[in-house]
């Protein structure tokens, strides 16, 4: 680990904190000597001040901004942990950034009612309601907004991570390098999450990983290879285009590929406005350190895409199309994988099988890239394999079996090579960040390890209690949260429609689960202003009502620059949902409390006041964003 920082280090110029430079012609030390045999004439002098050692402490360092970084940053931080965040881009979301521009997929593509909720659909909830406009980098604000905002982060942009300091099975800290400011970052942490996507920190923590495709008789998948390789998916370089009332001529670099009618017999060119996933490259080389390399092939074949599109003759009607953006970063599917406690396997993704530690699902295909990407265009691009319902992901694959106090989540988890093709996916890895964020406070706060929660089935059952609490995704988990004195009360309402009964919001489900029933309150708006009553025999001490609304999760929702994708989305708040409504907490019929709510276009929704004895609580819903029917999955009451 020397040696890397030592190699890092003299790349910068940096050594020992010193930068050895000549202010007028930039000499090092290893300038020649004048031909008399003394120093040359501007000899080179220590500036010591040039880069700065900021020493930083935390209790949890999260590396890497994509969506599961910013959703472990998050999830810990809420949960009370002081979390610092690095991320060595200056935007948050990685694949889904407006540097990238992939969108975020996942288990919605069932096309049932399995849309990832939890703070994933915060984010997608708010960039909906105010981004009609489609701008990518509005997407990019949501997320700046979200982590900047939480007292409890502290986001270090353009911060690149490079050594990392470990005794026994803990790291002790990180040194991570800000090319902006010139700072050299030394930062100590209870725990640290990689949500590098190459999993980076746990390479240089020399934790136990894996890499490439495995053999059939390592874990009897039948889409395993007969002898393992060291070959991976490769990335993926986006464009978009925009349309013009005139011809927009195009003239390709010299260095642009040349491509021909038959090089897309297996990759449809259907439209051009955003494009294509199957401008993939980098599969049969290392994936991370050929990176230069990838990404300069991988500009030549989307300017030879483009080029084809419009010069080849069979696109005519791309005459008044012209180049609007083109990426400068690939968008990753694979490198290193994390080994932990478990190893999620292809068999584990068709069984559907609920693992007792689960924290999160997936949905997505398994959806395998072959490596030759562009590199062979007679051959089909991927191998997608559909899937009936989603799937369990254990929190045992989101902890190195060999470093105590090093969590991850996003592509680099502990899964196979086919298991991958599946969990690799942004809304998949969001849900997984939000797991290890939150299991890191939990076991914090419980003066335990992560990986001790597994262990404990008290302890397990409270953590998914707590996740569930914060609308994780999860299989197959009730609210059974002794701590919830809705639980306890006589519920009833001015009206019920559909069989959508007042009690169903304390049924413990807080979702559609796709079982036939409606797991929530349903009162037809045509007549009027509709209520919601809990009551209690005798009075509760109550600080916090938290309510759970329906966003129609049946539906995708996700930003793309590909208007195909966007069918069948509403860009704006959803209709489903309660927009304007009041709360209201009574004792003896005196009115204690009213909280006022307008233009709420988010599902999970908390309210706190003074701490109060209450015994009747009223939810009055005034008006939703054009649902006929006033709908609520979930109500729940703290003190």
């Amino acid at each position: 680990m020397k040696n890397n920082r030592r190699s890092f280090l003299r790349n910068l110029g940096i050594g020992s904190g010193a930068l050895l430079v000549n202010p007028v012609f930039g000499m090092s030390r290893d300038e020649p000597a004048d031909s008399s045999g003394g120093a040359a004439e501007h000899s080179a002098f220590i500036a010591s001040d040039v880069f700065v050692t900021r020493n930083l402490t935390t209790d949890f360092l999260v590396a890497g901004g994509g969506m599961a970084g910013v959703c472990a940053a998050l999830a810990a931080a809420r949960n009370g942990m002081k979390v610092i965040f690095i991320q060595n881009r200056s935007r948050l979301g990685g694949n889904a950034s407006s540097e990238i521009r992939m969108h975020i997929c996942g288990a919605s593509q069932l096309n049932q009612v399995w849309r990832e909720s939890g703070l994933l659909e915060e984010i997608l909830l708010t960039e909906a309601a105010i981004n009609p406009q489609r701008c990518w980098e509005m997407l990019d604000y949501v997320m700046y907004d979200k982590v900047l905002t939480n007292p409890n982060i502290t986001l270090l942009f353009d911060t690149s991570l490079y050594e990392v300091v470990r005794k026994g099975k803990r790291i002790e800290s990180i040194k991570a390098y800000c090319s902006q400011t010139e700072e050299i970052y030394d930062i100590k942490a209870q725990y640290f999450a990689d949500c590098t996507g190459d999993g980076t920190l746990a390479a240089l923590a020399a934790a136990d990983f894996m890499r490439g495709r495995e053999a059939k008789s390592e874990y009897n998948e039948p889409l395993g290879l007969d002898k393992r390789d060291d070959i991976t998916m490769g990335n993926s370089l986006l464009f978009q285009s925009t349309e013009h009332d005139r011809p927009m001529p195009f003239k390709a670099p010299s260095w642009a590929r040349k491509y021909q009618f038959e090089d897309f017999k297996h990759r449809k060119i259907h439209s051009w406005e955003y494009g294509y996933w199957w401008i993939e490259l980098g599969g049969l080389e290392n994936i991370v350190q050929d990176g230069q390399k990838i990404r300069h092939d991988l500009m030549a074949v989307v300017f030879g895409v483009w080029d084809y599109i419009k010069n080849s003759g069979n696109h005519p009607e791309s005459a008044n199309w012209a180049l609007s953006w083109h990426g400068a970063i690939p968008g990753k599917r694979e490198s290193r994988r994390i080994k932990g406690d478990y190893v999620l396997t292809q068999n584990d993704v068709l069984k559907q099988e609920n693992f007792e530690d689960r924290v999160a699902y997936g949905g997505w295909p398994l959806d395998d890239h072959l490596p030759a990407g562009m590199d062979d265009t007679s051959l089909s691009p991927f191998r997608s394999i559909g899937l009936k319902g989603p799937y369990s992901i254990p929190l045992r694959c989101l902890y190195s079996n060999s470093v105590d106090n090093l969590v991850m989540a996003g592509r680099n988890i502990s899964v196979t090579h086919v298991a991958l093709s599946t969990t690799r996916v942004m809304a998949t890895c969001a849900t997984l960040g939000q797991a290890i964020g939150t299991a890191v406070a939990f076991a914090v706060n419980n003066k335990m390890k992560v990986n001790q929660i597994v262990g404990n089935k008290e302890k397990l059952q409270e953590y998914q209690q707590l996740l569930l609490r914060q609308d994780q995704a999860i299989l197959n988990i009730k609210n059974l949260d002794k701590k919830d004195l809705a639980l306890l009360a006589s519920i009833t309402a001015s009206s019920e429609s559909d069989g959508g009964l007042a009690n169903l919001v304390t049924d413990g489900i807080n979702r559609d689960i796709a079982d036939g029933k409606l797991h929530q309150w349903r009162a037809a708006m045509s007549s009027g202003e509709q209520f919601l009553e809990l009551k209690w025999k005798s009075p509760q001490e109550l600080s916090l009502i938290e309510f759970t609304f329906d966003t129609g999760l049946n539906r995708h929702l996700r930003l793309s620059g590909e208007n195909g994708t966007m069918k069948n989305q509403v860009r704006g708040p959803q209709p489903e949902t309660i927009s304007d409504y009041q709360v209201e907490c009574y004792l003896k019929d005196r009115l204690l409390h009213k909280i006022e709510c307008k233009d709420n276009f988010l599902r999970k929704v908390a309210h706190s006041f003074n701490t109060s004895k209450v015994d009747r609580v009223r939810f009055v819903a005034k008006k939703t964003h054009g649902d006929k029917y006033a709908k609520v999955f979930e109500i729940r009451c703290y003190a």
